[in-house]
C-alpha cells in the first residue's frame, strides 16, 4: 500500500470533521443573525461573514438561504427538546413535575430571547418556512409525548382530569409564555407598567403554573380565566384539524 493511500482514511475523516464544523458555524452565525435582523432583512453576506466563512460554502451545505432558514427553525426546536430531555421529572409526582415543565418552559423562553424572536419572524411569513421541514412534526411530536406522559401518571392516580389532552396543555403552557416574551414591549407600555423585572417575571411563572393546575387537576375549580383560555385552545386544536 502506497503511503499516499494509507492517508485517505485519515485525510477524509479530516475533511468530513471540517465540513460538519463549517456547517455548524454557518447555522450559528445564521440564528444569530436571523434572530437580530429577522428572514427578509437576513442577509447571506452577513452570516457568512458571522461564520468567517464564504456565501458560496451557504450555498453548497443549504442549496439557498429559504432551506438554511428551515434548518435553523428545526435546530431551534430541536436545542428545546435536547434541554428539555434533561429534565429529571419524577412520575410517582405528576403534579410536581408538570409544574417542573411550565418552569422549564417559561425559564428557556427567558434564556433564549432568539428562540421567541425566530418563531416570531416565521409567523409574520405564516409558517411558510416551517411548512417546508420534513422534521418539525417529528420533534413536536416529542414534546407533546412528554406532556402526555406527566398526563398519564397524574390521570392513572387520579389527580389528573381524564378528558384533558396533551396537546391542549402544551398549547396552554406555551401560548401563555410565548405570549408575555414575544409582546413584553408592546404590553408594558401599553399597561404602563415594567413587564420584565424579576417580581414580575416570578409572578407571571406563578400565574402560568396556577392556570395549568387548574386546568388539568381533578377535584378543582377552574377559574374562569382558565376555563376560557382551556376552552379557546382546544377549539383552536378542533379547526386547525379541520
Amino acid at each position: 500500500m502506497s503511503p499516499t493511500a494509507a492517508r485517505k482514511p485519515g485525510a477524509t475523516g479530516i475533511r468530513a470533521k471540517q465540513a460538519q464544523d463549517t456547517r455548524a458555524k454557518i447555522l450559528k452565525a445564521a440564528i444569530k443573525v436571523f434572530a437580530k435582523q429577522g428572514y427578509a432583512s437576513g442577509r447571506v453576506e452577513s452570516i457568512s461573514k458571522a461564520a468567517r466563512s464564504h456565501d458560496r460554502m451557504i450555498y453548497y451545505y443549504f442549496g439557498s438561504k429559504e432551506q438554511l432558514f428551515v434548518e435553523v427553525l428545526e435546530t431551534i426546536y430541536t436545542q428545546f427538546n435536547e434541554a428539555e430531555s434533561k429534565l429529571d421529572l419524577d412520575l410517582d409526582d405528576p403534579v410536581h413535575a408538570l409544574e417542573q415543565m411550565v418552569e422549564f418552559v417559561w425559564q428557556y423562553y427567558l434564556d433564549h430571547p432568539e428562540f421567541v424572536t425566530l418563531l416570531s419572524s416565521e409567523n409574520l411569513h405564516q409558517g411558510k418556512h416551517a411548512k417546508k421541514s420534513l422534521k418539525l412534526k417529528e420533534i413536536s411530536g416529542y414534546a407533546i409525548s412528554v406532556v402526555q406522559k406527566l398526563l398519564d401518571a397524574g390521570q392513572a392516580q387520579q389527580v389528573f382530569r381524564a378528558d384533558v389532552k396533551a396537546r391542549d396543555v402544551y398549547l396552554m403552557i406555551a401560548s401563555l409564555g410565548y405570549f408575555y416574551n414575544a409582546n413584553q414591549y408592546t404590553l408594558g407600555a401599553f399597561l404602563g407598567e415594567p413587564l420584565m423585572d424579576k417580581a414580575s417575571l416570578d409572578h407571571w411563572r406563578e400565574v402560568i403554573k396556577d392556570t395549568v393546575l387548574r386546568a388539568v387537576r381533578s377535584g378543582l375549580p377552574v377559574q374562569p380565566d382558565a376555563a376560557a383560555l382551556a376552552v379557546a385552545l382546544n377549539e383552536a386544536s378542533h379547526n386547525s384539524e379541520a
